[in-house]
């Protein structure tokens, strides 16, 4: 995935998108972002539809017309943003190194024993893929 920008905001309402699309619906309409995101934000059906048509400009959603309405599907997968945004987040906090984020946040806050579990399970399924 190329450098896609997607503000907070756009986030919301591809979160929205990518329900509807999950759901089976293929995406989501107007009503369907207001209802979510737009209640939540307390944003007009005006706010939505720039928040809309920035994202088609952006090439995260496209618009089909189906009847009467016009349902957003995304051109994004929730899986490429969230890989992007994560290697962002590496890069520019932590070089791009995975072990300094890891112990930010064990230095930071408490982790879990459930969260321990699953890092030393991470760790011995990455171990043993490397060995493989």
């Amino acid at each position: 995935m190329s450098e896609l920008k997607i503000s907070e905001a756009e986030s919301q309402v591809m979160a929205a998108v990518w329900a509807g699309a999950d759901a089976g619906e293929g995406g989501a309409g107007v009503e369907q972002i207001l209802a979510g995101p737009g209640v939540a934000n307390a944003w007009g059906e005006a706010t939505v539809r720039t928040l809309i048509h920035r994202l088609i400009r952006k090439g995260a959603l496209k618009s089909e017309r189906r009847g009467a309405i016009v349902v957003y599907a995304p051109l994004i997968s929730r899986q490429a943003w969230v890989t992007s945004e994560s290697q962002g987040l590496l890069d520019r906090l932590f070089g791009g190194q995975l072990a300094p984020l890891v112990a930010h946040f064990a230095k930071e806050r408490t982790l879990a024993p459930e969260d321990l579990a699953r890092l030393r399970r991470l760790v011995a399924d990455l171990d043993a893929a490397e060995e493989d």
